[in-house]
């Protein structure tokens, strides 16, 4: 049974632990609704035990009680594709994740539950403020963790909920251009000509984008990999960072979550000073974690094809989801910021038609 926000009570929570290896009884517990998620909605579970014992707290997540954000959800396949990831492939990539006590799915959704470890007091990463290069440089390096488990490899494609990696993204450009029209009206009178111009000619562009990616380099990508859906740890002499909102993890080129991030996570100014130098330090780390024939000049001309990497997600989902005031900055911030890093990577070469 999976249970629904109003339904949770202090027995279930007690048997999920159990199930987990935490052999206490929960008495009683609090909740309060926290993060920014446009999809889903997490509530923090305080909890009390017999004996003051953790853990303290626990996060549940659900679909978000918004009719258009929860059938977005089911649409992209978001809630099935966090499920899975927690069913099947968490215990098989090294990327810092919060533990999952509880993970089910009724179908695609949008009933379904998360039962996470709460990783508290690390704290929500923001989107707008951006990051300084020691964030970004811990978050790019977790990535490493995702990528090289799978890097290349077929088996991919025997899990279904990860998508077809040679047809998916025909399929995104259809809805990129569907979605193109209303998102140039809302948010095109605050991006300059240059970045209204590339944000559109991206989406026309389809075939010729598709066909500069190189097939044999691919693995399991976040997608949606941003300052909002990390959890940051900044005690310690370097930031720890935790990675959560599996919604739309799938596979591809593993620089677009790369590029992703440091299109959007960092200013502009910041980003052109740190990107060479941490771009550098991942490839490093591919090498030093066994990955064979991909040099760094592949490697820096897949960054630069990735600083697209960000336009599908803010053009489509700023039109899919409940509009609100800070979603509305946040998609603002990241076309911005996006659009004007392919500016300056040069990347409209791979939009040739």
């Amino acid at each position: 049974m999976i249970p629904a926000p109003e339904e949770i009570t202090a027995a279930w929570l007690t048997e999920q632990l159990r199930k987990n290896g935490v052999d206490r009884d929960v008495t009683s517990f609090t909740q309060e609704r926290i993060g920014t998620g446009q999809i889903g909605m997490c509530i923090r579970y305080q909890l009390q035990f017999e004996k003051n014992e953790a853990p303290k707290s626990v996060v549940g997540k659900f679909a978000s009680p918004d009719p258009l954000s929860s059938a977005t959800g089911v649409q992209l396949l978001n809630y099935l594709k966090e499920v899975r990831f927690y069913q099947l492939l968490q215990d098989r990539v090294s990327i810092n994740t919060p533990y999952c006590y509880f993970a089910e799915i009724e179908g695609e959704g949008p009933v379904f539950m998360l039962l996470l470890e709460d990783l508290a007091p690390a704290t929500q990463g923001d989107q707008l403020e951006g990051c300084g290069h020691e964030v970004a440089n811990a978050a790019i390096q977790e990535l490493v963790g995702l990528h090289t488990p799978f890097w290349s490899d077929p088996s991919l494609d025997e899990m279904p909920f990860l998508g077809d990696r040679k047809q998916s993204a025909r399929g995104a450009f259809e809805l990129y251009q569907k979605t193109f029209p209303g998102f140039a009206d809302r948010f095109g009178s605050d991006l300059s000509v240059d970045q209204l111009e590339i944000l559109k000619r991206f989406g026309e562009a389809g075939e010729a984008y598709r066909e500069s990616v190189d097939p044999a380099v691919f693995a399991p990508i976040h997608i949606d990999y941003r300052l909002d859906n990390l959890l940051i740890d900044d005690s310690k002499e370097q930031p720890v960072v935790t990675v959560v909102d599996w919604q739309s993890i799938t596979v591809g080129n593993p620089l677009t979550d790369v590029g992703y991030f440091l299109g959007a996570g960092m200013l502009p100014g910041a980003r052109r000073e740190s990107e060479k130098e941490i771009v550098r330090g991942y490839h490093e780390s591919l090498m030093a974690a066994g990955i064979t024939n991909y040099d760094f000049d592949q490697c820096w001309r897949d960054y630069r094809r990735s600083s697209f990497a960000g336009f599908s997600v803010t053009v489509v989902a700023s039109m899919l989801v409940q509009q609100t005031a800070r979603g509305d900055q946040m998609f603002l911030a990241m076309a911005q910021r996006h659009s004007q890093h392919a500016i300056d990577m040069g990347a409209e070469e791979f939009l040739a038609i």
